[in-house]
């Protein structure tokens, strides 16, 4: 299996109460539009599909268990070569006592009988009239034609093609109590959780129901798929709408909705899943499943895709290893490389707020945290005055936004904010009107400090030709302009406030004791697509407060080409040194550093990611395959090779999920290598 994905879907299939046949064509029917048309390896049906939920007092009759335990032979058999787990529910009589059952089938074989734990007695639901609650110690139990099967709560189901794939199951009421089944699946090892529920409809819970499953999974970091029941439900009391989950570590996948399709397809990551878990030192997880009292039984799912490895899935009763793989003759782990087909979207920018109505809330909490840590270091140092360069670029815009609300905060007057205006070699008169106006509508203390003639003059000292425009050339005016900050600051006995912005933190696009210098960089964790982001969302609040002039200025800085300008402009006077030209498109690089930091994932996984968030070999295309790999491979070399700058970082705030701060969140040696990484994405030239 490449990259991790597994399909997995949640279907509801329309149910006759207490009418077992016609209940056992349905979900024959939603099986396989789940597996054979939709592709999906893991498949869960809703709570009691086979008889239906509401059957009620016909529950204690013969007639109705012994027709369900003898449709889920049927299905059993007529799923005999479908290459998928199913999850189904029935009533099961064990020991003179009725328990409502997952059913787990692979391959016409009854893999276990998984007992709901927790029977409610409240409200609308009777459940404890019925059924009892179901043991979490495992044994042995006979269901006639389909043998001898473990019964009881703490089963898990481990797919030996896949060792990243395990899964568990709870039922309905398992997920609201305060010590849900999954807690334990999930320490014990299991990374995707399948619930069978029949969640009647009220006013306002399917949002709750939602949120609750999105924060189950967040907090087990695991995939969970959720199917509950629908049409064809009693309407004594309740309406079922049906409600069909796919949701990955909090983030919701695929949502039927209430009273819609009733199905929900997508893949779910078991490979980010892992590494996410192996990231996270308070996540524990048992040595072996049996340490944690939990029995494992093993499935092979086959594919048949792009890769061609078809692992025979007939046997079950074969050796397993510590890591779960099955052997063949030579004892040699069986490995795959499949690529299973992507539905689920990919946000092209992982950064930036996805929703529209969540943009101001994520917007305002973004610039507060800057705010707030840029306000409590002016604090604790007891200054009253910041000093920061002016360019009339996208960061120092963001870095003056973000010092001029910590001054407020503050109660300090704005004046205290002296903001430098440093014209060099490149300046174009659109960024030098930009910054001075923008500077001069906040109320900061405007200076403007010409760098041309001290540079000249060190050009002279070190006996560099000014006419050769190389690295010495550029640097020497970012470090030219650093030594007039920190000077500054020195007469105001104020801080030098950073502009550098994490993606280029990550690419090294800063000189080293130059702009990579600072006393606090606000913007450190701010990738650029993000920066983009808030400079937006501050012009459209300058606008609405009727600060026009503000906003306008804003949007030309938004216009503005990225540019460090540090060579000559062009003859027309407009910018000649554009920043995406050099190194790349900050969306692309700023997609790269997301899915290296925070998933760990590989360059062919990265990729592939890439391709499809940007629509490669579609007629929606941003960028095509070449333009990605060529970027991809600058992305590898210039982080490995740059790691020493940010070594040097100064202290800054941290923002997301992604920072590259030495004391936080990137202990990266400065001498690695980046050859494994680069190799990888070699081999597609091979």
């Amino acid at each position: 299996m490449q990259d991790g994905f597994i399909k997995v879907a949640s279907i509801t299939p329309r149910v006759r109460v207490a009418d077992v046949a016609f209940n056992v064509e349905s979900c024959l029917a939603a099986i396989e539009e789940a597996a054979g048309n939709r592709g999906a390896k893991v498949v869960v049906l809703p709570e009691l599909c086979i008889t239906g939920y509401t059957c009620e007092d016909l529950f204690w009759q013969d007639a109705l268990l012994d027709a369900a335990e003898r449709g889920l032979v049927s299905i059993a058999a007529r799923t005999a070569d479908v290459d998928a787990l199913l999850l189904l529910g029935l009533p099961v009589r064990v020991a003179g006592k009725l328990y409502n059952c997952a059913a787990v089938l692979f391959r016409g074989e009854l893999l276990g009988l998984v007992p709901k734990r927790y029977v409610p007695m409240y409200n609308e639901f009777y459940e404890g009239r019925h059924f009892v609650s179901g043991p979490k110690t495992v044994t042995s139990v006979d269901f006639g034609l389909l043998g001898e099967v473990p019964f009881g709560t703490n089963q898990l189901f481990a797919c030996d093609t896949i060792p990243e794939l395990v899964v568990g199951a709870e039922i309905c009421e398992d997920l609201w109590v305060p010590m849900p089944p999954s807690n334990a699946h999930a320490v014990a090892g299991a990374t995707l959780i399948c619930n069978l529920s029949a969640s009647p409809a009220l006013a306002g819970k399917s949002a709750y129901r939602r949120q609750l499953v999105a924060q189950q999974s967040a907090r087990l970091i695991c995939g969970y798929v959720y199917a509950s029941a629908g049409e064809g439900e009693s309407t004594t009391d309740l309406v079922f709408s049906g409600h069909d989950l796919v949701v990955e570590n909090g983030r919701v996948l695929a949502d039927s909705g209430v009273f819609g399709e009733g199905i929900a397809v997508s893949e779910i990551d078991v490979l980010s899943l892992a590494a996410d878990r192996r990231r996270t030192s308070t996540f524990e997880v048992a040595p072996t499943p049996e340490d944690y009292k939990h029995l494992t039984t093993y499935f092979s799912l086959e594919f048949d895709g792009e890769g061609g490895n078809e692992h025979a899935a007939a046997g079950h009763g074969h050796e397993h290893d510590v890591a779960g793989r099955s052997h063949d003759g030579e004892g040699e782990g069986v490995e795959l490389a499949i690529r299973t087909p992507l539905t689920r979207y990919v946000d092209p920018h992982p950064f930036v707020p996805a929703m529209d109505d969540a943009r101001a809330t994520r917007c305002e909490e973004i610039l507060s945290i800057q705010a707030h840590g840029l306000a409590s270091r002016l604090a604790h140092t007891g200054s009253d005055h910041a000093v920061i360069g002016i360019s009339g670029g996208l960061d120092s815009t963001l870095a003056l936004l973000v010092t001029v609300r910590a001054f407020d905060q503050l109660g300090y007057d704005r004046s205290g904010i002296v903001a430098v205006t440093m014209p060099g070699f490149g300046t174009t008169d659109r960024t030098y009107t930009n910054a001075i106006e923008l500077v001069q509508s906040l109320g900061a203390d405007l200076r403007e400090i010409s760098i041309v003639d001290s540079v000249m003059q060190h050009f002279a000292d070190i006996g560099h030709n000014q006419d050769v425009h190389d690295v010495v050339y550029e640097n020497a005016q970012a470090r030219e302009r650093t030594q007039i900050l920190m000077d500054v600051a020195n007469q105001v006995s104020g801080m030098v406030i950073g502009t550098g912005d994490l993606s280029e933190l990550a690419l090294g696009w800063a000189t080293y004791n130059g702009d990579q210098m600072s006393m606090y960089g606000v913007n450190a964790s701010v990738p650029k697509t993000l920066v983009r982001y808030l400079v937006d969302y501050c012009a459209d609040a300058y606008e609405e407060q009727g600060e026009d002039e503000i906003a306008h200025v804003l949007r030309d800085v938004l216009d503005t080409p990225v540019s460090p300008e540090l060579l000559p402009s062009a003859a027309d006077g407009s910018i000649e040194q554009k920043t995406e030209d050099l190194v790349g498109p900050y969306e692309l690089h700023d997609f790269f550093l997301f899915h290296v930091l925070r998933h760990g994932s590989g360059p062919l996984k990265v990729l592939r990611l890439a391709e499809c968030a940007f629509g490669t070999g579609t007629d929606q295309e941003i960028y095509d395959h070449e333009t990605i790999v060529r970027w991809l491979k600058v992305f590898y070399r210039r982080f490995f090779s740059q790691q020493f700058k940010r070594s040097a970082m100064p202290d800054g705030p941290k923002v997301g999920s992604v920072s590259l701060s030495p004391r936080g969140d990137l202990r990266m040696p400065s001498d690695a290598s980046s050859s494994l990484w680069l190799s990888e994405l070699e081999s597609l030239d091979a």
